[in-house]
């Protein structure tokens, strides 16, 4: 907060973005590096709809009870990075108008960042290559070990990095996991219905507010 004069002007808050399911819709290439990763392991790939369950947590939570060693569990998040690498980071799709919001939230004067469990280097490659990447600050991933990968790990490295408090900040996101990053730091918080979660996810999960559409976080937010 400054102080123009004799009255307070707060300045604008600090957006943090989810990636999968926020800003790009990501089920193609998620769950075709998934399957490939089951396959190569000679694993039954689960249906669609259950594959889509997979965008959001970490890699290794949702390997995790497939196998029974932990070696496999890396195994195949190995092959699931190797299709990535190559294909699988350029299979999505930019959500209709998210693109023209976040250039109005940063041309208002907020500073943005991605927090995602996706890993970083992967994530940086995608942002790098949106035509309104430019806009975000930093962007904060799972780490390629697994040591940063749940939501409020990330929020506090975010916060770290970007020398912030929590009540200086929003957490933007489709899935439960966004919510519970946000409310294990006290933030602000609004998930949003268009990527993967769904409004009985966020609700149940204790969003503050519901986004139904991107124009409507502009209203939201100022």
């Amino acid at each position: 907060m400054t102080t123009v004069g004799r009255h307070a002007v707060e300045a604008p808050a600090t957006l943090f973005f989810d990636l999968d399911g926020t800003l790009i819709d990501s089920a193609v290439g998620i769950t075709r590096c998934v399957a490939h990763a089951l396959t190569q392991l000679g694993r039954p790939v689960p249906p669609d709809a259950e594959l889509r369950r997979w965008i959001g947590p970490s890699l290794r939570t949702s390997f995790a009870p497939l196998f029974d060693d932990p070696a496999q569990v890396e195994q195949a998040v190995a092959l699931y990075r190797e299709r990535f690498e190559v294909l699988g980071w350029q299979e999505h799709v930019v959500y209709p108008q998210i693109g023209q919001v976040v250039q109005e939230l940063h041309g208002r004067g907020h500073r943005l960042a991605i927090v995602t469990a996706k890993n970083e280097p992967h994530a940086r490659r995608i942002i790098e290559h949106l035509p309104f990447g430019g806009c975000f600050e930093d962007v904060i991933g799972a780490t390629l070990d697994g040591s940063r990968s749940e939501k409020p790990q990330l929020v506090a490295e975010a916060l770290r990095r970007l020398s912030l408090a929590p009540e200086q900040c929003w957490m933007i996101g489709d899935r439960r996991m966004d919510i519970a990053g946000a409310r294990h730091h006290g933030m602000r918080n609004i998930g949003v219905l268009w990527g993967f979660g769904g409004a009985d996810e966020l609700r149940d999960a204790g969003a503050q507010h519901i986004a139904a559409s991107p124009e409507a976080l502009l209203s939201l937010i100022d």
